[in-house]
């Protein structure tokens, strides 16, 4: 591995554990801020996987990305989506 290919996979595990540091941040909020959030690190996993033959299902990616499986962090941190997300998500990426 080259030395930027390890630094861009040190500043990726950061980044993960910056969002597992915060579990107060919620999808919705990350996507209305920024336009991705963790199910969308978990899908670019799946694809970079995937583009070089390797497989790995989206739940083992999102079990990546959240630390846990992704029903358990969604037990334990998820809230629900405030009217004003809502809308703001709906505004910006449709209804769908």
């Amino acid at each position: 591995m080259d030395k930027r290919t390890e630094i861009e996979a040190a500043v990726f595990r950061r980044l993960l554990a910056h969002l597992d540091e915060r579990k107060d941040v919620q999808n919705i909020d990350l996507m209305n801020l920024a336009g991705f959030c963790r199910n969308c690190l978990a899908k670019w996993y799946v694809a970079a996987a995937e583009e070089r033959g390797e497989s790995i299902d989206y739940d083992q990616a999102r079990t990546l990305v959240y630390g846990m499986p992704y029903d358990e962090w969604k037990a334990k941190y998820q809230t629900e989506a405030s009217p004003e997300a809502l809308k703001k998500f709906q505004a910006q990426h449709g209804s769908n």
